[in-house]
């Protein structure tokens, strides 16, 4: 038993180390970082970092201890240290089965304030309550909003249409009650980051045409993916070894969302799913034809759908669900959409979701508010005030979000 404890005290730290090294290489071998990223080495070494532990929660997952998502999800929370700012008072709540934090300034106010709703980000793996805390409690504090933040169930227990349902639950119950929490009902924002954006804009349109509800202010929607069907946009070529959010990645997030085997990725990649009929159908929207040329490079554009394969489509045809393709919506929902904040970043796989959807409320005559970070990538956000891991970018769209909810 001695020998045993003793070969693996000395195994573990020999084991950790080859997992690092392993991850240091993928990241050398595959990832690319644009010269003009500023503090590239303090991106690498991020990169690296989180391929270093999502190898090591995959270990875990294969040897049955425990889940790669929850792995992940438990060092996050672990490593997030919650300061109490004795600006903002927050409660957690729950509606219903849904976990909840409330944000709310502790100033006295002679009127109701405005209301905030907050879906976080983490591709339906990754996030929570705790990691995103500072986040929205500066929001609170620097917009003197009342913000609730919506802890949605995520894999690896719950997939499509869990995260929507919980975030439009919780919305549609703080709209109910808004006058409980000190907020005024016609000054509700619905805001997201990543996959939290991309639910702000699958509730929104959900809630168009209530009449039982108040009608939301306006939308923020940071960094969205609005469409599951064209891979080929000129973003997911030139920006699919950026990092944080890889070709590789995002294929992960997007399969076990929609709980589709792995092994159909490169059919969805390519869009061999996308029967012929439909591709006329929604090319209109889809197409990188309405993408600006400034933002594409002189390279041919591959054959896009490729060959139709029907078995790629039944296996994968939840992708077509107007929720998960928001850009397919009907004129008539799109039209009556609130004002838009909409944040896209250049280093951004999912750059391009942005851009098409800005086009679609634009053409329907949806007022929005466009801001684009150059120096931004996929899921800078939450680093806003993680000092070493903080980018100027980060800063920049917490800065940019905070002075647009401050102009309504």
């Amino acid at each position: 038993m001695a020998v045993l404890s003793l070969v693996l005290l000395l195994g573990l730290p020999v084991f950790l180390l080859g997992v690092f090294i392993w991850a240091v290489l993928k990241h050398f071998l595959t990832a690319e970082v644009p010269s003009t990223m500023p503090y590239p080495v303090k991106l690498r070494f991020l990169h690296c970092l989180i391929l270093y532990v999502i190898a090591l929660g995959n270990t875990l997952e294969k040897l049955r201890i425990c889940s790669m998502p929850r792995f992940v999800r438990f060092l996050q929370d672990s490593m997030t240290i919650i300061e109490k700012d004795p600006r903002v008072v927050v409660t957690n709540l729950r509606f219903g089965t849904i976990p909840v934090r409330l944000f709310q300034p502790k100033a006295a106010s002679s009127s109701p304030r405005r209301g905030v709703v907050f879906y976080h980000g983490g591709g339906g793996m990754f996030g929570s309550l705790d990691s995103y805390h500072s986040l929205c409690n500066h929001l609170a504090r620097e917009t003197d909003s009342v913000v609730l933040s919506v802890g949605y169930r995520k894999a690896p227990d719950y997939h499509y249409p869990t995260i929507y349902q919980d975030c439009l639950n919780a919305t549609i119950h703080f709209l109910k009650d808004s006058r409980t929490y000190g907020v005024e009902p016609s000054q509700v924002i619905i805001c997201g980051e990543s996959m939290g954006a991309s639910t702000v804009a699958m509730v929104t349109q959900t809630l168009v045409g209530r009449t039982d509800l108040p009608q939301t202010r306006a939308q923020i929607l940071i960094y969205p993916a609005v469409q599951l069907l064209n891979l080929q946009l000129p973003s997911f070529r030139q920006k699919r070894n950026v990092p944080l959010l890889t070709h590789e990645l995002y294929m992960t997030f997007l399969c076990d969302y929609l709980s589709i085997d792995y092994s159909w990725k490169n059919a969805i990649w390519s869009g061999a799913g996308i029967p012929p009929e439909n591709w006329k159908k929604y090319k209109k929207w889809l197409s990188s034809d309405n993408i600006p040329n400034r933002f594409k490079n002189k390279d041919q554009e591959p054959q896009f759908p490729g060959p139709f394969n029907e078995s790629a489509y039944l296996e994968t045809k939840t992708r077509f669900d107007v929720r998960n393709s928001l850009l397919m919506a009907d004129d008539e929902i799109i039209r009556q959409l609130p004002e838009t904040f909409l944040v896209s970043c250049e280093h951004d796989i999912l750059r391009d979701d942005a851009l098409l959807y800005k086009k679609r409320l634009e053409d329907q005559g949806v007022p929005v508010n466009w801001y684009h970070v150059e120096d931004g990538f996929h899921g800078c956000v939450p680093l806003f005030d993680k000092k070493f891991f903080s980018f100027p970018c980060s800063q920049n769209i917490v800065n940019s979000v905070v002075s647009y909810i401050n102009g309504i």
